[in-house]
């Protein structure tokens, strides 16, 4: 008997409206639409608009779009795992809130927090409750409403990301499909280098943190490039070489949208042509959580069932990562 597979058989993408462009930043801070492009290779980002709106709200309507294309009913899904940096609230789990919004009133679920790579964390996690065979249907969400963290007076950081969600449904396949391995790192060595100094319980928020703009995305930008560079790019040849994969063997590269300069090393380094590599960062920017699920969202149509599909990421904390999927089914 063949092993059982938790299989991807369903996406989902969501990103608002409003597009920031590099035009309208060079109005907001010292910078130009050269300077960003040629360092991020971004061109504008999409921006949630409105008051009281959150991840949740992102991540609703991309549930919504993978439950209309799948033909099935919210009541259907059994398990929810959110990757998000920016919850709702502190708490309840932006997982249960999106289960309420959309209507999944059986299933169960939680929140997973590892910066840019969760939602390769909350893959690896969902597939374990496919595989031994305790739920049949598990929902994975990646949304972010980085806006809600930006300074955008330092164009360090708010040149970088934006607002977006996407998910994937997954499904058990005895046919060899599927989720087949993941490599996962961390180091929190690297948590100096790239985080929000104050809203936790080591800095709680006061009157000062807030004056003091410490509730933003905090950055040095040049450790965190050249340890991302190595490590993305490692970690995704790592994967190859465990399941003696050549760039032949390999479909599609889905790497997180950090930096065109950290994708173009991670191809480089499985030596992959441009053409096998999704890329949507000059569009939507670093949506953290968001990235990979939006690049299977918009790259859908072009998948193929039996594609070899390597996802990678890196994010803060540090962490980083690596997953191999066979694809399971042709777009109609």
């Amino acid at each position: 008997m063949q092993k059982l597979h938790a299989a991807i058989t369903a996406v989902g993408g969501y990103v608002p409206k409003y597009r920031l462009t590099n035009a309208e930043l060079e109005t907001m801070m010292d910078t130009n639409d050269e300077w960003i492009q040629s360092r991020t290779g971004i061109k504008e980002r999409r921006i949630l608009k409105g008051e009281g709106k959150g991840s949740s709200d992102l991540a609703v309507e991309a549930v919504k779009v993978l439950l209309a294309k799948r033909k099935i009913d919210p009541t259907e899904i059994e398990m929810v795992i959110c990757a998000t940096t920016t919850p709702d609230m502190q708490f309840p789990a932006t997982a249960n809130v999106i289960c309420d919004k959309a209507g999944m009133t059986r299933a169960w679920g939680y929140d997973v927090n590892a910066a840019c790579s969760g939602f390769i964390y909350a893959l690896t996690i969902g597939a374990q409750f496919i595989e031994t065979g305790r739920h049949t249907k598990v929902l994975v969400i990646g949304v972010d409403k980085m806006s809600s963290i930006m300074n955008y007076e330092d164009r360090a950081t708010s040149i970088i990301f934006g607002d977006g969600a996407g998910c994937v449904l997954l499904e058990p396949d005895a046919e060899g499909n599927g989720i087949i391995d993941s490599i996962l790192r961390s180091d929190g060595k690297g948590r100096a280098f790239l985080h929000q100094k104050a809203g936790g319980s080591v800095k709680p928020a006061t009157i000062e943190t807030v004056m003091n703009k410490e509730h933003f995305v905090y950055q040095e930008g040049q450790a965190v490039f050249k340890f991302a560079v190595k490590n993305m790019a490692e970690v995704a040849a790592e994967i190859m070489e465990r399941h003696k994969l050549t760039a032949d063997d390999i479909a599609w590269l889905v790497p997180h949208q950090a930096n065109k300069r950290i994708i173009t090393a991670t191809a480089e380094r499985m030596n992959l042509p441009a053409e096998k590599v999704m890329v949507n960062i000059e569009k939507f920017g670093n949506t953290t959580n968001g990235t990979l699920p939006l690049c299977l969202w918009e790259w859908e149509g072009k998948l193929k069932k039996g594609d070899n599909v390597i996802l990678a990421a890196f994010g803060g904390g540090f962490t980083w990562g690596s997953t191999y999927v066979k694809w399971a089914y042709d777009s109609e």
